[in-house]
């Protein structure tokens, strides 16, 4: 028995995610996509174990996943077979044999996600797929904003001491859709915030996330940064007094990295 580890990049846009919480349309899932071609050249059905479970839309720039298989195919002819026959929006950068006892969805120490929002008053086309929008997010606003007030937004101090907030262990359980009882306490290590050229990026790093967590957690903060929630709001949603906000557009969202 095999134990195959995979590197994988994917372009999230017309998936719905990595794998459904329901079993509805997991043909469109990351997931099904890679399984239907492993399950082709074994000629068994194959499992695959992933670090991070990623939500509609969301990208992978580094994703690490597992599966055992009693295939006599090397890893390298996994990964050549793969990158043949997947979709051009998925790709398997990495092949290698592992220890039966590794499993990508239990022995993660640290995932990161970035989110990306272009901050320019006109779009850059060429960003369109993987960037958030500042001027959807005001698009209630627009009009009653000078440019100079608009040019203010978002706030990253306010987002940042929000974001002081988050940091530590906390129960996530009201920043996630998925409702259970236990295993909704994460820690998050850092939330970072940068501007390059008209683009804001937040980076945030935590031991592990609950599904949704990190696309409501940043909904959350964009809207502390345009002045439609208070700073305070963070603490009512970890206490199950207010709700979080919508999630962010999650075009400009991509898992960055896990390390193990």
């Amino acid at each position: 028995m095999q134990n195959i580890k995979l590197t994988l990049q994917y372009d999230g846009t017309r998936y719905l995610g990595w794998k459904r919480p329901e079993k509805d349309h997991n043909d469109r899932t990351v997931s099904y996509k890679i399984e239907n071609v492993l399950e082709k050249v074994t000629g068994t059905p194959v499992t695959l174990l992933s670090g991070v479970r990623t939500e509609p839309g969301v990208h992978a720039r580094n994703l690490t996943v597992n599966f055992l298989t009693e295939s006599q195919l090397t890893p390298a002819e996994f990964k050549t077979v793969l990158n043949q026959y997947l979709p051009q929006d998925i790709a398997v950068l990495d092949a290698v044999s592992t220890p039966e006892r590794f499993r990508a969805d239990l022995n993660a120490r640290e995932i990161t996600y970035e989110y990306a929002m272009d901050l320019s008053p006109i779009y850059d086309l060429f960003h369109k797929n993987y960037r958030g929008r500042l001027t959807d997010l005001l698009s209630d606003s627009l009009f009653d904003l000078s440019p100079e007030q608009t040019a203010e937004l978002p706030n990253i101090l306010l987002m940042e001491t929000a974001a002081h907030s988050l940091l530590g262990t906390h129960d996530f359980k009201h920043f996630s859709s998925i409702r259970k009882k236990k295993g909704t306490e994460k820690e998050i290590k850092t939330i970072t915030f940068v501007t390059e050229e008209s683009t804001l990026y937040i980076r945030m790093t935590a031991n592990d996330f609950l599904y949704q967590m990190a696309p409501f957690i940043l909904g959350t903060l964009l809207d502390i940064g345009i002045g439609k929630r208070p700073v305070e709001c963070i603490n009512a949603i970890l206490e199950g007094k207010e709700k979080p906000s919508a999630s962010c557009d999650t075009k400009g969202l991509i898992l960055y990295d896990i390390v193990y």
